[in-house]
């Protein structure tokens, strides 16, 4: 699996209509008309997120991996 960081992780869900609705520290928080779900995205640097927090917030936002 392709290492994403937390930067182009939010840019990837903003651009499939989530939206940015607050950061508390270094957690960017995204939600989406017509989910439940929130997508809880932490953003160190560049450092890569965690391939099970990956997998998890693409099967939320419904993102395959070939489109990382």
């Amino acid at each position: 699996m392709k290492q994403v960081s937390g930067k182009e992780f939010v840019r990837l869900l903003q651009s499939r209509g989530w939206v940015l609705r607050r950061i508390n520290g270094s957690h960017h928080i995204l939600t989406k008309e017509g989910h439940r779900e929130r997508i809880v995205v932490p953003v160190h640097g560049n450092q890569p997120l965690k391939i099970g927090l990956l997998k998890s917030q693409m099967k939320i936002a419904g993102i395959s991996e070939a489109e990382l």
